[in-house]
């Protein structure tokens, strides 16, 4: 039986330790759950904003698994939120790396009683610690916690990650986590992208979706493409591994024009500072159209990834007159297996059918410069490269709505978003936010601040803003309990808080003045006590819970309950 044991010896093995990254060892790290492992996502996946930087590992639909230290290490780090990972812990290794596992249920022995003690002893649910080395070292095979679904997590899994000494993460299969796959990449869709005034393909300025056939040898060949002069590619593809029916992302892509290599992207590794540059390698506006990511096969100005492991002339193709050729590509995914697209290429220089449309509006912005542009009760402010490219924006406002672009290009830095706010009176005005609204025309809470008359936000992404007033409280509605009734055989209290306006910011519970951590679950919104923490010991008991939402509306519950003492 695996248990969680700690040699205060151990600890030893650090001492003098280089920091300098040793070579990839396949057989260094053991899987960390006891279970045939099947993935729910992969390694370098394209998610909103970033790549995905680690293996999502199915758990058979149940949370509650246990979770294995992979190889001797200490625990360096612990964060648990509301959002993101959750419940996180971050174990440092000998060998320089550094593993991570995230959305737990809940620690495991003395791992779980040093999270218990600092909740309490800083009065908070929310926190991040960093343990000295020496405080909670690890074996390879401790138990280290149980798997989960808290933070942002859509269901029961662990996220479970491989980081470098420069906390770069790293694709896990290198170190050998074995995920059985004897299945082919599967291709989406494969684009032709006419780059430049003088060039076209099928007699178009526009992407071009190319029409693909299924060859007896399970790859493709694309009906023959007529273009002329700078030409890249984009594809959307993804991959399955055996065991399960969902798709994930790819691995490796290779081009090659007319027999020699062209371009090549690998997920092995990237750093988390190039992650949102993501939306400068897919299509974005196709993506927020489609809701289909098109991996482009070219690199573009401001797209410094490193996934990008070869290219030549940045991955594009010269096509002249009377030019025929082959552009192949090769989908391969980390076990070998390949799914191949030949794209024959016909030069000619045609009448062009299809310009590119390119809607003009007064506010030209030139991606390397910064703005501040004003539209009626609105003020913007853009810094410089918060655009991959030149490109016009049409900013509109009217009373206190602002039509800020459509969301069909990205942003890679925060832009500034000032209304004046004279109009409302000073006693309401801690009371706005600027919300993002969705497409029914529900506002959104973004972060705001109030200067003089003036409210403020940063966002990072195009669409429609409007200043919004929130002036009711949270609810609270307790869910497993009645007000002066007992409940000895409960094991923990659940109340529900909801808030309709700007959101649930803060809360604070005590019973009988003493502090409790309730763990907030903002997917089901419910505040979770658990009695095993023995801060009830007495009959009868006084629970009492403050909820404010993010522009200070709150609400003070209170009840009390009758409980055996202890």
């Amino acid at each position: 039986m695996k248990k969680i044991v700690f040699i205060c010896c151990f600890f030893l093995l650090f001492v003098g330790k280089s920091n300098a990254q040793e070579q990839i060892a396949p057989d260094y790290f053991s899987n960390p759950l006891d279970i045939p492992l099947v993935l729910s996502g992969n390694f370098g996946e394209l998610r909103s904003n970033h790549f995905h930087s680690g293996l999502d590992i199915k758990t058979q639909k149940r949370e509650g698994l246990p979770i294995f230290a992979p190889a001797n290490g200490y625990v360096k780090r612990i964060k648990i939120s509301q959002w993101g990972y959750g419940k996180a812990l971050y174990i440092q290794h000998p060998n320089g790396y550094t593993t991570v596992y995230a959305h737990l249920k809940k620690y495991a022995g003395t791992i779980q009683d040093y999270v218990k003690q600092k909740q309490y002893e800083k009065e908070t649910y929310t926190l991040e610690l960093f343990p000295d080395a020496s405080l909670l070292p690890v074996k390879k095979g401790d138990l280290i916690g149980y798997s989960g679904n808290s933070g942002s997590s859509g269901g029961p899994h662990l996220h479970f990650e491989i980081r470098d000494n420069a906390s770069r993460p790293m694709n896990p299969m290198l170190f050998g986590i074995d995920i059985p796959d004897t299945k082919k990449p599967i291709i989406g869709a494969v684009f032709a992208y006419p780059i430049g005034e003088d060039s076209q393909v099928n007699q178009s300025q526009n992407r071009v979706k190319l029409r693909l056939i299924l060859q007896k040898d399970g790859s493709y060949k694309a009906e023959n493409i007529i273009a002329h002069g700078k030409i890249g590619f984009g594809l959307t593809a993804s991959d399955q591994q055996n065991g399960a029916s969902n798709k994930n992302g790819i691995y490796k892509v290779t081009t090659t024009y007319n027999g020699k290599k062209n371009f090549e992207i690998t997920f092995n590794k990237f750093s988390f500072a190039e992650t949102r540059y993501l939306n400068r390698f897919i299509d974005y506006g196709y993506f927020k159209t489609n809701r289909s990511r098109i991996q482009k096969l070219f690199r573009e100005p401001n797209n410094p990834l490193s996934i990008i492991t070869f290219e030549d002339t940045n991955g594009f193709i010269e096509i002249e007159d009377g030019y025929t050729a082959n552009y192949t590509l090769t989908v391969t995914d980390f076990k070998g297996n390949k799914t191949i697209v030949t794209i024959p290429v016909t030069g000619k220089n045609l009448k062009v059918l299809y310009p590119k449309n390119t809607q003009e509006t007064p506010d030209f912005v030139y991606a390397d410069q910064a703005y501040s542009i004003t539209k009626g009760k609105f003020s913007v402010y853009i810094p410089a490269n918060s655009l991959y490219e030149d490109t016009y924006l049409d900013i509109q406002a009217q009373g206190d709505t602002l039509q800020f672009h459509k969301d069909v290009i990205p942003l890679h830095k925060n832009v500034t978003l000032t209304i004046d706010a004279s109009n409302y009176h000073p006693s309401d005005r801690d009371k706005l936010f600027i919300g993002k609204l969705n497409y029914k025309g529900k506002p959104y809470y973004n972060s705001s601040y109030l200067k003089g008359t003036k409210i403020s936000a940063k966002v990072r992404q195009f669409g429609d803003y409007a200043l919004v007033i929130d002036t009711v409280s949270p609810t609270v509605k307790p869910l497993n309990f009645e007000h002066d009734k007992w409940i000895s055989k409960n094991k923990t209290l659940r109340v529900q808080i909801k808030d309709d306006g700007s959101g649930i910011s803060t809360y604070r519970a005590t019973i009988n003045g003493k502090f409790i951590v309730m763990e907030y679950n903002h997917k089901k919104d419910v505040l979770v006590y658990d009695f095993e923490d023995h801060v009830v010991t007495d009959a009868e008991n006084k629970l009492k819970l403050i909820v404010v939402d993010n522009v200070g509306n709150s609400t003070t519950f209170e009840a009390t309950f009758y409980r055996k003492p202890l």
